[in-house]
């Protein structure tokens, strides 16, 4: 039987989106701005990847479906809370300054800057409360409840994304070296990825071997995913990407293009990709679950995968 990517990616989104949409307060909730803030960029139509990789690797620790393991989809769902956060922030005219995320105005361009930090503050803060609420995580054990938000705490924080975006900031217009490029890159957008699979994982029960396999599988597929995004601020097209296409450069970004050059960022991608899904030979038949046939390389519906198969010139 042949695998549907297709629908293996649509019905996780699904559960995720159904879940989103339940759990988030109500858009006229009081603060009505704040709620309505948060739900226009939660809703700004995100492809969802951090999520479906999460529940991706907990179906490959358990050999199936994950449906039966409590409160995945409200950890799976943490992960694009705190995502969508970081979106809001990196937006801002302090940040990264833009004015399009996503294919619409963004957060700050349509609530005001102060509205839009209160938001991402918010959604921030929201993850913990779907973590640590047995209302989300009901029949969890409390030990993995722990590690999990642990895992999502530390990803988030100064050691993780933050931590690379502020270095990534501090970089701008200065002729960084290699090393620091890929601090940018594992920290900024690799963290949580690597914290995605890990807290499926863990969810699910995985053992030593199951974590350690995911590990490596997330660390290589994030610094991959993000070379892959640098790819394409040079070769998509704003309607592909959702926002102005070349704004790294224009902000004076290293990135891998900018230090390797297009073809050689390339080839690094799919070292990485098909160093990746190795990682997961310890999963055996249950391989595909994880690594839902690339899913994790879906961008913009579009796969970046091992056997060559992509577009915008990644392959």
């Amino acid at each position: 039987m042949t695998f549907d990517l297709k629908k293996y990616i649509n019905d996780r989104r699904r559960l995720v989106e159904e879940f989103i949409g339940r759990a988030a307060p109500k858009a006229d909730a009081m603060p009505p701005t704040l709620h309505s803030s948060m739900r226009y960029s939660l809703e700004a139509g995100g492809k969802r990847v951090r999520p479906i990789l999460a529940i991706a690797a907990a179906e490959a620790v358990r050999g199936g479906d994950a449906a039966g393991i409590p409160g995945l989809v409200a950890v799976a769902s943490s992960l694009e809370f705190i995502h969508t956060y970081s979106l809001i922030h990196d937006d801002l005219p302090a940040m990264d300054n833009d004015d399009f995320r996503r294919g619409k105005p963004t957060n700050h361009k349509v609530y005001g800057e102060a509205a839009a930090i209160l938001a991402g503050d918010a959604l921030l803060t929201f993850a913990f409360e779907l973590l640590s609420s047995p209302a989300y995580t009901s029949g969890m054990d409390a030990a993995r409840r722990i590690k999990i938000i642990h895992e999502l705490a530390y990803a988030s924080g100064s050691m993780g994304m933050v931590g690379g975006q502020a270095v990534d900031m501090e970089s701008e217009g200065k002729d960084i070296d290699s090393v620091t490029l890929e601090y940018i890159h594992t920290r900024k957008t690799g963290a949580l990825i690597r914290a995605s699979v890990r807290m499926g994982a863990i969810a699910a029960g995985a053992n030593d071997e199951q974590l350690k396999a995911v590990t490596r599988y997330g660390e290589e597929a994030g610094l991959s995913f993000q070379i892959a995004d640098d790819i394409l601020d040079i070769t998509g097209t704003k309607e592909e990407i959702g926002k102005d296409a070349g704004s790294d450069v224009e902000k004076g970004k290293k990135t891998y293009p900018a230090m390797f050059g297009l073809e050689q960022s390339k080839s690094r991608a799919m070292e990485l990709q098909a160093s990746a899904v190795e990682a997961l030979s310890v999963f055996g038949g249950r391989r595909r679950a994880a690594q839902g046939d690339c899913a994790v390389y879906s961008i913009k519906e579009e796969l970046i995968c091992p056997e060559g198969r992509g577009t915008h010139g990644i392959s």
